[in-house]
């Protein structure tokens, strides 16, 4: 984009006004409305302008300077201005509107101090903006605009939402219930594909409602503020009956069901302003949304998994939705690819049946090939008969419909060619409502309508008319047209006869507007005829380019064929718009049919990726959320495989019941965690989109969603948690107690850890306190606060890094309870990246649990591995995953391919060195035996380990009660080495204890 923000800075037109034209412009621009969030253009025919803030706005964000405004008037009247050219102006368009969420686009036309708002648009309601954002470009997805009424009770916030899809005619309800981070809003959120929320205003500004706008802002979506009457439901059945199609009997049904949908449905019949336009009447549907339908992603899993194309992205297969899009319709399968992303399945039978048409489409590679060139050659019918409702089309519109519909009959025949095992599906699914679809009553009598009325024949000459065949009244016209026209030829050549000149040659007959039809002879020719010119003709013009002139007869003539031409022209728009109207009667045949044409190309667009990759894509087993596991053997990450400069080694997962349900996952960075645990995420949802995996084998138990908590977020909070319980975290964090001798160490420890450690049952909660808008680590804790509130036994969780953000320790022991309520109380399966090597001992404690007051079952080790090379120490990853734990860290290996310097990498080797008594198996191995070179680790009996940890939760009870806030330093270290010294006197007798002293 920048080269072509250059190349119009050098092109920008100049804007003119003469003084008067200014100062009423000037006045006209003080009495619009303060908007913030407006950007306001002014059409000046051959260019646009912008002005005050609005310039400033558009010569940063797309001149990235402001050398190209101007001031418009002088002194304190002066307007900053700027120009743009209409290519410009398209761009800005497509930007505001298509990818921000933070303007609305306003357009005016006008002169002097007299302008008028002919064009407004918002992300959510494009409106009359779609001829501009869509002329040369396909339209990806339709936004949707959703209206929320929140009720606030003690248990929860019950969300009453209406939505709109103003492109496919839809509209929606739905009303649940949801926790304090709106992790049910957020997931339909982005299953809708929202890009404007609209609020009541009284809620927009309570702290309540602070998460919600959170969620929004989240998912990307722009907030308008609405007033609280416009969240009404009188006359809101009658309203719907007007607007959607059939009986107002169930649409009341349906409303008599919600308590506070309705209302949100009222606010967006208001803002869209669907009663207004007649077009609208009859052409809605109506339905309620359902949460359980569809597997739930919320703004942090789409992001982690790369579900969506980015700007940032290199190239198309960066993200999944990119690699995916092989459609080829002209954007019809483009948009149901991305609901279909957003929206993955959870009906087992119905995945199945879009993995056997897949899998249909693969095995059979010329039926693949067929259909895709058919495809082709179909157009986006969804647009077109959106253009048809909103009465904004023309006889090319149904020409384009008529290209289409003569296909079918090639699609049908191709379908019927497939006598595979999947040939009663392709059937039922497609044959089937094709024969229905093109017969005689449906798409057969519009493709006749077509042909009777439109000449086909002078679509060659790109010209879209009625054929004169048509009608009489216009057969009638044509006639007396080319009569006249005839007549003139005719005269034209006795004119050349009378005047003794070559026909076409020196005697030419032009056809223009000004002068209608007239003679024309070139200068040269002009003294031959001089006589004749001034006594039989009238000259009308002496050019460069010759004379023209004409006389009675041809006048007459000329004056004869305008006045017929008119009249055919008039003949022909009344007819178009009949033929138009007549078409917009087949608008549910359409839209049948583009449903089943879009979902056609993109089960095809799955096939040809499956196929056409290096290593080709497998079909996975799919079975019921509680029945199996989880296995892909083989798997790849579809996005990494497909970049050109990678060789992408494949791993095995095994996500057993009981056994590997919960995996933590260690190694050095750059290892390829994250690469791993991202690439059973999207595995995982790709089978549930219906697609086949790149994997070897895969057998996948239906999710009922993904979390995903990968990488570093935007907020800075502080913590309050509960009981972190195990002997490794008690073990560290007594250790902390034990060497600290800092007040600010103290004060952490007390204020954030140990006043909560003293109860004997895991009550794990995260309970966000406060501050947002600084750095990283409020943002992890937001969004795995959601997973705890919001993953049940039957979703898939993958965590990567928790805990990075904060004090080693303060993370630590997060992880650690984190981890233990994932597989305790949650029980999803889970992946769990960590550099957190002591977590590792969650999977000892699986085995050894007669240590522990309770098993903790199905957890296991795994590790990327890496190779360091003995006499070099240079470090290879091989990016495998195998089974175990992580023996040793690679950060000092990483620095040192960082180019550290010498003398900072042996320290750090040597505090390493120091801390490495710090192993996961210093309290819960049962091997006595010393291995060589390893330190003598301590084994305590469990009645000693007992008395121990109980004396510890005394000695911590006391600490926490402490009251550090009015202490000052030395009365903490004073009074923390009596509790020692009390503490060495208990221990004498307690081996359990000395290890910590």
């Amino acid at each position: 984009m920048d080269d072509n923000i250059i190349e119009e800075q050098n092109k920008l037109p100049e804007l003119k006004l003469d003084a008067k034209q200014a100062r009423g412009f000037l006045s006209f621009y003080k009495t619009l409305p303060n908007d913030p969030r407006a950007v306001r253009f002014f059409d000046r025919r051959d260019y646009y302008t912008a002005h005050g803030e609005n310039a400033t706005f558009v010569a940063k964000t797309y001149y990235r300077t402001t050398t190209a405004m101007r001031q418009l008037g002088s002194g304190s009247d002066a307007l900053s201005s700027i120009s743009v050219n209409k290519n410009m102006f398209e761009t800005i368009a497509r930007d505001v509107l298509l990818e921000r969420t933070d303007h609305t686009l306003e357009l005016y036309e006008g002169s002097g101090s007299n302008w008028k708002l002919v064009k407004s648009g918002t992300p959510g309601n494009l409106g009359s903006f779609e001829d501009v954002l869509f002329a040369n470009n396909e339209m990806l997805d339709s936004p949707v605009v959703v209206a929320l009424c929140p009720n606030f009770r003690e248990n929860g916030c019950t969300v009453g939402l209406g939505y709109i899809d103003l492109t496919k005619r839809v509209l929606g309800l739905a009303e649940f219930l949801d926790d304090s981070h709106f992790t049910n809003l957020e997931s339909s959120l982005v299953a809708l594909g929202c890009k404007e929320c609209l609020l009541p205003i009284e809620s927009g500004k309570s702290n309540e409602c602070r998460p919600l706008i959170d969620a929004l802002t989240r998912c990307g979506v722009m907030l308008t503020e609405r007033k609280k009457n416009e969240f009404k439901t009188r006359d809101l059945v009658q309203d719907l009956g007007r607007l959607v199609k059939g009986s107002i009997e169930p649409v009341r049904d349906l409303i008599s069901g919600f308590e506070f949908a309705p209302g949100s449905l009222g606010a967006l019949l208001s803002y869209a302003e669907l009663l207004a336009d007649e077009s609208n009447y009859g052409s809605y549907s109506i339905r309620k949304y359902n949460l359980e339908s569809y597997m739930r992603l919320d703004s942090a899993a789409m992001r982690a998994l790369n579900v969506m194309e980015s700007k940032t992205d290199a190239n198309k297969n960066f993200s999944l939705f990119g690699l995916l899009n092989r459609t080829c319709t002209a954007g019809m399968g483009k948009r149901l690819l991305h609901m279909w992303l957003k929206q993955p399945l959870l009906d087992e039978n119905e995945i199945n049946a879009r993995l056997d048409l897949v899998q249909a489409f693969v095995e059979d590679t010329a039926l693949r090939q067929d259909l895709r060139q058919h495809l082709k050659r179909i157009s986006d019918i969804e647009r077109l008969m959106h253009n048809l409702g909103r009465r904004r089309a023309g006889l090319q519109h149904i020409v384009k419909l008529y290209q289409s519909s003569i296909r079918l009959p090639y699609i049908r025949n191709a379908l019927q060619q497939y006598d595979g095992q999947f040939s009663l599906l392709i059937k039922e699914r497609y044959l089937d409502p094709l024969e229905v679809l093109t017969d005689d009553d449906h798409l057969n009598k519009f493709i006749g309508l077509v042909e009777a009325s439109v000449d086909l024949d002078q679509l060659e000459n790109g010209e879209y008319m009625i054929s004169s065949s048509y009608d009489p009244a216009l057969s009638a016209l044509k006639d007396e047209q080319e009569s006249l026209d005839c007549q003139i030829h005719s005269l034209h050549k006795q004119t050349a006869y009378d005047l003794d000149l070559p026909l076409d040659k020196a005697l030419k007959l032009d056809k223009g507007t000004q002068f209608g039809h007239v003679f024309r002879i070139t200068k040269k020719e002009e003294p031959k005829i001089r006589k004749k010119l001034s006594t039989q003709f009238i000259v009308l013009e002496t050019r460069k380019d010759g004379v023209k002139f004409t006389n009675t007869k041809l006048k007459k003539l000329g004056d004869q064929y305008q006045k017929v031409l008119e009249e055919y022209k008039n003949c022909q728009k009344e007819l178009v718009n009949r033929v138009v109207q007549t078409a917009a009667s087949f608008s549910e045949v359409f839209e049948s049919l583009a449903g089943l044409l879009s979902e056609l190309d993109v089960l095809l667009s799955f096939a040809d990726l499956a196929s056409s990759c290096p290593t080709p894509y497998t079909r996975p087993d799919i079975n019921p959320p509680d029945v199996g596991d989880i296995i892909l053997e083989g798997s790849r990450h579809p996005c990494v495989e497909a970049q050109d400069w990678v060789n992408f080694i494949p791993n095995d997962c095994k996500l057993i019941r009981g056994k590997s349900w919960f995996q933590i996952i260690t190694g050095p960075n750059m290892g390829g965690k994250s690469t791993f645990i991202r690439q059973i995420g999207v595995n995982v949802l790709m089978a549930q989109v219906g697609s086949f995996v790149p994997c070897d084998k895969a057998s996948i138990s239906v999710r009922d969603c993904i979390f995903a908590r990968v990488g570093a977020g935007d907020c800075q909070g502080r913590l309050k948690w509960q009981q972190l319980y195990g002997l490794r975290c008690l073990r560290n964090l007594f250790v902390l107690i034990i060497i600290s001798v800092s007040y600010k160490t103290l004060m952490m420890v007390s204020q954030f850890r140990l006043r909560y450690l003293c109860s004997e049952k895991v009550l794990f909660k995260c309970l966000l306190v406060k501050l947002r808008g600084v750095s990283t680590f409020m943002q992890e804790m937001l969004e795995t606060a959601s997973i705890l509130k919001g993953a049940t036994d039957k979703s898939l969780i993958i965590i990567d890094e928790l805990g990075r953000g904060t004090s080693t320790y303060d993370g630590f022991g997060l992880a650690w309870a984190i981890c233990e309520h994932l597989v305790e109380v949650i029980r999803a399966p889970t992946l769990f990246a960590t550099h957190f090597h002591e977590l590792t001992a969650l999977a000892d404690e699986n085995a050894n649990h007669e240590l522990h007051t309770k098993q903790i079952g199905g957890v296991a080790n795994y590790h990327v591995s890496a190779h360091i090379d003995s006499s070099s120490r240079k470090l290879t990853m091989l990016y495998k995953v195998e089974p175990g734990a992580c023996d040793q860290s690679f950060g000092i290996h990483v620095a040192e391919f960082a180019n550290f310097p010498e003398s900072v990498v042996a320290l750090a080797r040597e505090k390493a060195a120091e801390l490495e008594d710090f192993s996961p198996s210093a309290v819960t191995s049962n091997d006595s035996k010393e291995e060589v070179g390893s330190k003598r680790k301590r084994v305590s009996d469990p009645s000693d380990m007992s008395k121990g940890a109980a004396r510890a939760h005394e000695f911590l009870k006391k600490f926490s009660d402490l009251p550090l806030e009015k202490m000052d330093l030395q009365q903490a270290l004073q009074q923390v080495k009596k509790m020692k010294d009390d503490l060495e006197k208990d221990a004498v007798d307690c081996d359990w204890l000395q290890q910590f002293l």
